[in-house]
């Protein structure tokens, strides 16, 4: 269990130990020095050593520089706290075999929870505050925290260590008006119950509600997930289609849902960034949204991708610079590996797939390269009488936008840069209309890709 030293770790660690038999429960104390408040800090550590002592429980005790935490990755001071203190907390509980850790949260951190969320853009699920039972997660790290205390008031929490001449420590840092929490705890709270003086039983109510909807949401996101949602690998695909049919409330429910698959935790999603995306689903396709965490909410032609990179499911791998095909031969460039094959007319092997093609040799030439698209290409596509601008054909094609960097263009050499030569195929796709095999052909040239 995490005991700080303060009323409410002191109380509830004091009321484990009285319950531990009746529980069934193994008891661990851990604590943290976060190198914030100096001899202060020591000596709430030196608190705790001696509480556990007098108890006959076990303890862990860390100190981290959550300053130079909070330096290193641009986060509030609180936010590195919580951090670095719930790292130390997964660390211990992995160390002694624990498979759960409780903290002291109380009812009034409840309600001031709920007001940090309203304050800074929630949803549904902001307003449901703490849970008596959840998990955090981040990076690698995982563990499961319960909160005996959360019907419990700070009050309540005083009241106990008072009748049971229990000392716990103060924290004067809880004075202080910097961290939102004591802001909203010194000055919000006071000035709502001013308004209306059973403020906070308002609030617990409206998260008892919030907790009753979010349920049935998860219920019906649990039913329609197959449905809408495929994940693959680190990305997540929704069903354009699919999810256009839904409520807006189960929209916004299967995006945050989403979300969480992937990060593990909805920590810096806000409302705004959902509805953000909900905006933009009736948008072309190629736009994009930027989230928290490297996240990209990515719209092609059918579906919706979200993720970190949106070429992670392009089936072209990444292709840079200008490789000369041996014809007849193999070649081997970045992830492919080109086969070129030259036969006569009429001992043309089928074609096998996409990634196959038969020209005309004598139009096209042997001397062929592989890049990827330029600014200015143009090609004629098979069945068609006029040129047009490949990146029109790429649109009308529905290529992705993420992938059409990425797809092999083979062309005739051009003498520049800005004058780049005829395009023979662009492969996956279509051969220009120009190199096709008629019959007059005489040599055909049948080149095959595979990725390698």
């Amino acid at each position: 269990m995490a005991v700080s030293g303060g009323a409410d770790s002191t109380c509830m660690l004091h009321l484990l130990v009285g319950l531990r038999d009746e529980l069934g429960i193994n008891l661990h104390v851990a604590h943290l020095d976060h190198r914030l408040r100096g001899a202060d800090s020591e000596a709430d550590a030196g608190y705790v050593e001696g509480l556990a002592k007098s108890l006959d429980i076990p303890l862990t005790t860390g100190r981290e520089d959550v300053r130079a935490y909070q330096k290193k990755h641009r986060i509030s001071l609180e936010e590195a706290a919580r951090e670095v203190r719930y790292r130390f907390l997964a660390d211990t509980a992995d160390s002694v075999g624990a498979d759960r850790v409780a903290t002291g949260h109380t009812l009034d951190d409840q309600v001031e929870t709920i007001l940090m969320h309203l304050v800074r853009g929630t949803g549904t699920r902001g307003l449901v505050g703490l849970k008596p039972n959840s998990q955090w997660q981040m990076d690698n790290k995982r563990i499961a925290i319960v909160r005996p205390l959360l019907q419990v008031s700070r009050q309540e929490t005083a009241d106990y260590c008072r009748h049971y001449r229990l000392a716990p420590r103060l924290d004067a840092s809880n004075l202080s008006l910097s961290p939102l929490r004591n802001r909203i705890r010194q000055q919000l709270l006071p000035l709502l119950r001013s308004y209306n003086p059973g403020v906070a039983e308002a609030l617990l109510r409206t998260a008892s509600t919030a907790a009753d909807e979010l349920a049935f949401l998860d219920e019906e996101i649990a039913r329609l997930w197959g449905k809408v949602v495929q994940r693959q690998g680190e990305t997540i695909v929704l069903d354009k289609r699919r999810l256009g049919k839904l409520s807006l409330a189960l929209k916004r429910h299967l995006l945050r849902t989403a979300i969480e698959e992937l990060l593990g935790s909805l920590k810096d999603i806000e409302a705004r960034h959902i509805e953000e995306i909900i905006a933009v689903l009736d948008k072309p396709a190629g736009k994009q949204i930027s989230l928290p965490w490297g996240l990209v909410f990515s719209i092609e032609y059918e579906r919706y991708l979200l993720g970190r990179d949106p070429a992670a499911l392009c089936p072209f791998p990444s292709l840079a610079g200008e490789y000369t095909l041996n014809i007849p031969g193999e070649t081997r460039l970045t992830g492919w590996r080109v086969e070129a094959e030259v036969t006569e007319h009429g001992k043309v092997a089928e074609k096998d797939d996409d990634f196959t093609a038969c020209i005309d040799l004598d139009k096209a030439g042997n001397e062929l390269i592989v890049r990827s698209r330029r600014p200015g290409d143009r090609f004629q596509p098979f069945g068609l009488l006029q040129p047009k601008k490949l990146n029109e054909f790429m649109i009308d094609a529905r290529i992705p936008r993420a992938w059409r960097g990425r797809v092999p263009v083979v062309c005739i050499p051009g003498q520049t840069i800005d004058t780049p030569g005829q395009i023979v195929w662009l492969v996956g796709y279509r051969i220009d209309d120009r190199v096709k095999v008629t019959e007059a052909t005489k040599r055909v040239l049948r080149l095959r890709f595979k990725q390698s």
